[in-house]
């Protein structure tokens, strides 16, 4: 049984992961953390009596569970009724994760503007080109190298074979690779 500082802990390292996560699939953020936030509620209402070692990977499960009845819940609100407000447009709306994680971490005052005008630009490529991805790729390429997952906890968590997940991954890879490589971005 995980104690209650286990619990936190593991919610601790996975929550920002966790949102770019489901920001990349849903791309929306106020839904992405809502969907964040009932998985966490979910894992600790219904799971705290696990292991601590297993909480990671059960998160990762309600998670993707969590998103794909988002999915699910659109469709069907989308096919009931067209609710206008979807089409409201918020000019604040300009929060970016990764930049606040960096502020955070104090690795901006370290660097000069140029430098993290170029950081900024590159990430953002990097960030719309994941979100091309498509979902299956997205979701195994996170998992795997965003989460740092092994195959088989990625299989797991998407209800896939090991084999599934290493095709994903090799094809997001090479797309991202590619894609980025038109841009002029190269390691």
């Amino acid at each position: 049984m995980a104690s209650d500082k286990e619990l936190s802990d593991c919610l601790k390292s996975v929550e920002k992961r966790a949102f770019k996560r489901t920001v990349y699939a849903v791309r929306d953020e106020d839904a992405a953390l809502d969907i964040v936030q009932d998985a966490m509620i979910r894992l600790a209402e219904k799971y705290s009596d696990r292991p601590a070692a297993e909480l990671p990977l059960l998160f990762q499960r309600i998670l993707s569970n969590a998103t794909m009845d988002w999915f699910r819940r659109q469709r069907v609100r989308k096919s009931v009724l067209q609710n206008m407000s979807d089409f409201d447009v918020d000019p604040n709306g300009d929060f970016d994760l990764l930049e606040s994680l960096e502020s955070a971490d104090g690795m901006l005052g370290a660097e000069s503007a140029a430098d993290t005008v170029s950081r900024s630009q590159i990430l953002l490529l990097i960030e719309q080109e994941v979100a091309a991805l498509p979902a299956r790729q997205r979701e195994a390429f996170l998992l795997r190298y965003w989460e740092e997952f092994d195959t088989a906890e990625t299989a797991a968590v998407m209800g896939c074979t090991e084999g599934s997940v290493k095709t994903h991954c090799s094809r997001a890879v090479h797309a991202l690779a590619k894609a980025l490589r038109t841009k002029g971005i190269v390691p």
